[in-house]
């Protein structure tokens, strides 16, 4: 069966750095949208970014542009989230997803398969 297992959450200061990783197994994903979501405590899930397997073109969200790079690699079947310059509201669970959507399509419904979900806090 499809799973995405996601890892490297954890606790950092104001300004300091994380990478999220997603391991996906299960079938080919080579068709597919991987993203990265997050959601907060009493709030709506949304959008971070995401990628298209087959020709690595990303999307960004605005809250988080120029601060996290998403990649992958195809070898390892994994998608990372590398993310700096954290500040305390990027604070929430973050998911990794799967779905065959385009790229700019920042709606979770959309996407098909989830992780479990990583926690990220930034203390201030």
């Amino acid at each position: 069966q499809v799973q995405l297992v996601e890892s490297g959450g954890g606790q950092v200061q104001d300004g300091g750095s994380l990478r999220l990783s997603c391991a996906a197994s299960g079938r080919t994903f080579s068709t597919y949208t991987m993203g990265w979501f997050r959601q907060a405590p009493g709030e709506e899930r949304e959008f971070a970014a995401s990628i298209r397997w087959s020709s690595g073109t990303t999307s960004y969200a605005d809250s988080v542009k120029g601060r996290f790079t998403i990649s992958r690699d195809n070898a390892k079947r994994t998608v990372y989230l590398q993310m700096d310059s954290l500040k305390p509201e990027d604070t929430a669970v973050y998911y990794c997803a799967a779905g065959r959507t385009g790229v700019t399509n920042t709606n979770w419904r959309s996407f098909d398969y989830w992780g479990q979900g990583t926690q990220v806090t930034v203390s201030s």
